[in-house]
């Protein structure tokens, strides 16, 4: 073999050493990085949400006056809008002339029979013991006149029957001095009360719907939406407005039923907030639902997998975060 040939035959072998070289090198570096480098973290996306507070009353009407806007921060007992109903204060003229009726006639049923009645029961009551005593004198000079033989049987019964009519007269007229005193009766005087009662209800259920005139907010919070303009008309019990709660917010997550054990209720959390630039929130779960059959994972392999169910995950967070609204995208991160 010439000089040549040998120098070619050693250039190939050394070619092939470092070839050889190279891929056990490429194959130490995967198996290493298959067993010591981290698989990607699951990133899991969420949104914030809130409680929201519809505001809505009892008097059907029109939109007076809007005293708050989109956007406002308010207070529990701040006013909020004012409604205007001209058929309530017609309503309520009218139960209150209802009741001064009932009143009147209470007090009249109170004051029992006029003194001029009275009196008249009274005279009366004379007049017919005067007749009484008269017509008692005439048949017992009768009944002497009979008993000696100077009248006759008829004339001493018709002076009998002049006192006994008399006495029934006189019983009559005493009978109607009585009640005349004693004034109406006890049921006559439960029912005068009881339609004062009636009318003083109505006057207080027309009132109960007036206060609603004046709608305030029940808590603290911000405005989220108004629904009507001012001069609109609003029914009884539609929404006038939006209220979300301050102090009641939280963020949701849609998890695989497999990453329940990290996260049980009661488990705190730190998710990332992107409209804050990333800043992170700790949260505590506090609610975990399943959604049902229509939100499930299906297995993407014939063996060696499963179907999975969703879940909905709530978590609230540890301090208070005024500006976390509603809507806005919370991430977690799952290692």
């Amino acid at each position: 073999m010439t000089q040549e040939n040998k120098s070619k035959t050693r250039e190939e072998r050394v070619l092939a050493i470092a070839l050889a070289g190279v891929f056990a090198a490429v194959v130490i570096m995967s198996i290493i990085g298959f067993l010591f480098l981290n698989k990607p973290a699951e990133i899991i996306e969420g949104q914030a949400d809130a409680t929201s507070v519809r505001i809505s009353g009892m008097l059907p009407g029109r939109v007076a006056r809007l005293m708050v806007h989109e956007g406002d921060t308010v207070h529990a007992g701040d006013t909020l809008v004012q409604i205007h109903s001209s058929v309530a204060e017609a309503k309520l003229m009218q139960a209150e002339a209802m009741q001064n009726v009932a009143t009147a006639q209470n007090r009249k049923v109170d004051a029992g029979t006029r003194k001029q009645i009275i009196e008249g029961a009274a005279d009366l009551v004379a007049q017919a013991t005067a007749a009484r005593e008269i017509a008692e004198k005439t048949y017992q000079r009768m009944e002497s006149l009979y008993e000696k033989g100077v009248i006759s049987e008829q004339k001493r019964d018709e002076a009998r029957a002049a006192y006994e009519a008399s006495m029934a007269g006189e019983k009559a007229a005493r009978s109607q001095h009585d009640l005349a005193v004693a004034g109406a009766q006890s049921e006559d005087k439960q029912s005068a009360v009881a339609m004062v009662n009636a009318a003083r209800g109505s006057v207080r259920e027309v009132e109960s719907v007036l206060e609603d005139q004046y709608l305030i907010a029940p808590c603290d919070g911000v405005i989220d939406q108004v629904y009507p303009n001012e001069g609109e008309l609003v029914s009884l019990g539609s929404p006038i407005m939006s209220l979300l709660k301050a102090d009641d917010k939280w963020v949701t997550f849609n998890v695989r039923e497999e990453m329940l054990s990290e996260l049980k209720v009661g488990t705190e959390i730190t998710v990332k907030v992107p409209a804050f630039k990333g800043k992170e929130i700790k949260c505590k779960v506090f609610y975990i639902k399943d959604m049902g059959t229509y939100a499930t994972w299906r297995a993407t392999k014939a063996t060696g997998d499963w179907d999975s169910r969703t879940f909905e995950i709530k978590a609230r967070p540890v301090e208070r975060q005024p500006d976390l609204r509603p809507g806005m995208t919370v991430i977690l991160q799952k290692d």
